[in-house]
């Protein structure tokens, strides 16, 4: 099936990881068909290129304004530091194009650090939670700390 979009799914560091666990929850109606909409284009084929800053699930997000996350007052910080973080984890760099099933691939061998790190404190943490496919990238081990 050929791609519905000539350019490729923009997305930042930490939604190459987050968007693993979407389950059809978000901030509102239109953010959730978003989602579910860049998700659909990654799993079709669509080459995914690495971005810093807003990408096309920020796009819409009730927080983005003037490309900037406001969600609380240090988001913006926050995010572009688990964007660097997960661009370090799975060993890749900003403006580059890769596949989604080669972030799949990867992401057994980088989840248990990252979500040590950056889930416990993020306020989707109760949903991905519940997301099996969040246990099944934990280790026995990391999965008793949760």
């Amino acid at each position: 099936m050929a791609p519905k979009h000539k350019s490729p799914v923009r997305l930042r560091g930490h939604h190459l990881i987050c968007l693993h666990f979407f389950n059809g929850e978000g901030y509102s109606p239109d953010f959730v068909a978003n989602l579910r909409n860049v998700l659909e284009r990654a799993e079709a084929g669509e080459q995914i290129k690495i971005c810093e800053g807003a990408d096309d699930v920020c796009s819409a997000c009730p927080s983005l304004q003037e490309k900037r996350c406001l969600y609380s007052e240090d988001s913006e910080k926050e995010i572009r530091e688990m964007d660097r973080a997960a661009i370090e984890l799975l060993r890749i760099q900003s403006r580059v194009n890769i596949s989604w099933p080669e972030i799949k691939k990867r992401m057994p061998e980088i989840f248990a650090s990252w979500a040590g790190k950056f889930c416990r404190g993020c306020d989707w943490f109760a949903v991905c939670r519940n997301n099996k496919v969040f246990t099944l990238l934990l280790d026995e081990k990391a999965q008793s700390e949760f």
